[in-house]
């Protein structure tokens, strides 16, 4: 069965075709607009600027990507979309391009959590099947959780940031150290030229057994310390020992707290995603630390940890394979919460 999968929950367009067969999907062919130079100069992301860019860029995505693959609408078996969580005025032009295109060739539209197609991205690209349950760590610009993943629809969230997620207080700290957005990509390349040991910059809840993710601590400390050492921060080198110790400072904060949570509760499986999961420290750490506890790591690969409309597809057409299709709400919801 095919799907046509459709993300704008933030500032990324994309779409994607996927064939589902007996329970594995297959991606056909996926495109991804990014929108990252027209919000750079405002550094940050402007919603209505967004907005535009979607509406723009969804129907050219979707005839290309009929066009390279060469397929066509008449073929596919359903439409899915993201519904939430996201920017609602985001949300709200990619919901209306799916219903609209669903009404127009009669197809079903499947509403799908965009945390959901994160959680399973991991499992995309590999041979086996997805087994549960397995502990499932999610870590990008707006969110920061770890979820045990119990069956479909059967989430439950171990614990979720307090404050700003990793990959926005990454890009706040970035503009602190005046390099562009988005800010984690510029401090993973600064932090590759520094020494991780160089500042012991606070982590949130560092006691162990507390799950709880706080990054706005680290966002405070950072901002003390380059006014406390302007002269210094005149010198690259000193810049990328501050990169890399606060890089330093949300990896070991990630792990620690992730590993514990998975030996704890007696994980075997840990799918780790999003898109802070792109960068090579975290992912190094991680499988580090899955291989002393004998755990088995599923790692998103770096194309699919940003926001991609194959992990949308393929959320749905796995659960309508495992008979439980989702429905899209009446409205998109961007506050929408893991299922429990």
């Amino acid at each position: 069965m095919l799907w046509l999968g459709v993300e704008t929950s933030c500032d990324e367009t994309g779409v994607a075709l996927v064939e589902e067969e007996e329970g594995r999907t297959r991606v056909i062919g996926a495109l991804l607009a990014s929108q990252i130079s027209r919000h750079r100069p405002f550094g940050g992301i402007v919603p209505e600027l967004a907005v535009r860019e979607h509406a723009r860029n969804l129907p050219v995505l979707t005839a290309r990507l009929f066009e390279e693959t060469r397929f066509a609408p008449r073929e596919l078996g359903g439409i899915a979309v993201t519904e939430g969580p996201g920017l609602a005025s985001s949300l709200l032009i990619g919901n209306a391009y799916a219903r609209a295109m669903g009404a127009a060739i009669d197809l079903p539209v499947f509403g799908i959590n965009h945390l959901e197609g994160h959680l399973f991205s991991p499992f995309l690209e590999g041979e086996e099947p997805i087994s549960f349950p397995f502990l499932g760590l999610v870590v990008s610009g707006g969110h920061s959780l770890l979820a045990s993943v119990e069956g479909w629809n059967r989430y439950r969230i171990l614990s979720s940031t307090s404050d700003d997620a990793a990959g926005e207080a990454l890009d706040k700290i970035a503009r602190l150290l005046g390099l562009p957005y988005p800010g984690g990509p510029e401090i993973e390349k600064l932090a590759s030229r520094g020494n991780p040991k160089a500042f012991p910059f606070p982590r949130g809840f560092p006691e162990k057994g507390d799950l709880r993710l706080s990054f706005s601590g680290l966002k405070t400390a950072v901002r003390y310390f380059l006014a406390r050492h302007a002269d210094e921060c005149r010198d690259p080198a000193f810049l990328a020992d501050v990169a890399a110790s606060l890089q330093e400072s949300v990896v070991r904060t990630l792990c620690e707290k992730t590993l514990w949570a998975a030996a704890s509760g007696g994980f075997r499986i840990l799918a780790a995603s999003g898109g802070v999961l792109a960068n090579r420290r975290l992912r190094e750490a991680l499988e580090a630390g899955c291989r002393e506890l004998g755990l088995l790591l599923r790692i998103a690969p770096p194309a699919l940890c940003t926001d991609n409309a194959v992990m949308i597809a393929s959320a749905a057409a796995l659960k309508s394979a495992a008979g439980l299709p989702a429905s899209l709400r009446e409205d998109i919801d961007p506050g929408l919460p893991l299922a429990i």
